[in-house]
């Protein structure tokens, strides 16, 4: 006999991936444990979606980039979207996005945005200790970013969630959000 999405028997569920929120504190350790995202956002109206490598540092995204063939977003302080992604399996995974506000910093600026880039470079420099010097691996990247968290969430699949999944809601049935 097959066994059907209601059934108590622990086998029917035990083999079906479970999907839950993480926690604020779990999203960060992501973020902190990881050093390549996503970044989103608009730029000429279209929506444009780049990978960049970045640090999380002191509750705000770090990152540098060349904008490399692509254009920045419509303005120097945009809202974006951020996402990375842990998978190490096809049903065990963890993604953690980030809502916020980004904001582009050349070098080498001036006045107050001088102490704001020197310190995204010494962040940025925990990732790649050679970033700004002339021993730079990828001396074309010279645009600075920070990203302030407006939101963060967070999800993880997992086939070892040791609790029963509670019954879908309507809403999740319908948008594809439980498994």
């Amino acid at each position: 006999m097959e066994p059907t999405p209601d059934s108590t028997a622990p086998a029917a569920w035990a083999r079906t991936p479970r999907i839950r929120s993480l926690s604020a504190l779990q999203s960060t350790f992501v973020l902190s444990r990881n050093h390549v995202g996503r970044l989103a956002f608009l730029c000429g109206g279209r929506l444009e979606l780049l990978p960049v490598h970045y640090v999380f540092a002191d509750g705000r995204l770090v990152g540098r980039t060349s904008f490399h063939g692509w254009t920045s977003p419509d303005d120097a302080t945009s809202e974006i979207v951020f996402e990375v992604d842990e998978a190490p399996g096809l049903f065990e995974w963890r993604s953690v996005i980030v809502r916020g506000t980004m904001r582009m910093i050349t070098a080498p600026p001036a006045g107050a945005d001088r102490d704001a880039y020197w310190s995204a470079v010494v962040a940025f420099r925990e990732l790649v200790p050679d970033a700004f010097t002339e021993r730079d691996p990828t001396p074309a990247r010279r645009i600075v970013f920070a990203i302030e968290p407006t939101e963060i969430t967070g999800r993880e699949a997992s086939m070892s969630f040791f609790s029963r999944p509670r019954p879908a809601t309507t809403k999740e049935r319908s948008h594809g959000d439980y498994l």
